[in-house]
């Protein structure tokens, strides 16, 4: 795919509320798919500061830390996503 990222979304949000990557002050949180069902831990993180290189790595398999108003951040799979370019 070609084109600047300009936002991932979240498929199916949970509780109808838009949920968007969340940012924190080391850049966007990924999960490695081969860490498997550990790849949530802290440890075990991978990070990156911009949307363009988290679209790359969901598109590799990993999943994505996504948040929305009043909801805690969680891990979602990159077919729970959809990925907007411009």
């Amino acid at each position: 795919m070609t084109g600047k990222v300009i936002r991932i979304e979240r498929t199916a949000p949970r509780g109808g509320i838009a949920e968007e990557p969340e940012l924190g002050t080391k850049g966007y949180c990924l999960g490695d798919p081969k860490f498997g069902a550990t790849k949530h831990h802290a440890e075990n993180a991978v990070f990156v500061k911009s949307l363009d290189e988290a679209a790359e790595l969901v598109s590799e398999g990993f999943s994505l830390r996504m948040t929305g108003k009043g909801k805690r951040a969680s891990l979602v799979s990159p077919k729970g996503l959809r990925i907007i370019r411009a």
